[in-house]
């Protein structure tokens, strides 16, 4: 290979082959996008609030936190890597990210335990409604490898905010006191 190929390789476009429509890639690829983007909004906010937990539960909460944060984080190479499959980009800073997450950021010097894990379980409740959008979408493309994807990712989420709940709640002690 001479200089000029090597150059031509280097400097071709980003696009894997796909059998799917060129709207279908723009739409399925921008979606995952903006939920790889909440994904690391997600992952950020719940890994602060495990190092700024505090209180009487705090090894609970703290755990509980870092098991989330973990599996959050363990989505997004999959996220990214499927855009990158159906011949689509993906995220390239956190610039990016900033531009495109839904989910908000939390900055406070101080947050309550209940009350983070009370705005947890609402963005994660939020990821779920983001997810099942992003489903629809692919099965109006007919791409079902990304919607199967987002199955799990969906099932994962709703556990998380089922636990969140559930730790929230009061227990049937402080019913009866």
């Amino acid at each position: 290979m001479n200089a000029r190929d090597s150059k031509s390789l280097r400097t071709a476009p980003l696009e894997t082959p796909s059998d799917l429509k060129s709207n279908a890639v723009r739409d399925i690829a921008g979606a995952l996008n903006m939920l790889l983007a909440d994904a690391f909004a997600l992952y950020m906010k719940t890994k602060n609030f495990h190092w700024h937990v505090s209180g009487p539960h705090f090894r609970d909460y703290h755990l509980l936190l870092d098991e989330q944060a973990a599996q959050i984080y363990a989505a997004t190479d999959d996220m990214a890597e499927r855009a990158r499959k159906i011949g689509g980009t993906t995220l390239r800073s956190i610039g990016h990210i900033a531009r495109l997450q839904r989910i908000k950021d939390n900055d406070a010097e101080f947050v309550t335990p209940l009350d983070m894990l009370a705005e947890l379980r609402q963005d994660n409740q939020q990821m779920v409604t983001s997810l099942r959008e992003v489903h629809d979408l692919c099965d109006e493309h007919g791409d079902v490898a990304t919607a199967s994807l987002i199955e799990n990712w969906i099932d994962e989420t709703e556990r998380r905010v089922w636990f969140l709940f559930e730790t929230t709640r009061a227990g049937e002690s402080a019913r009866g006191a």
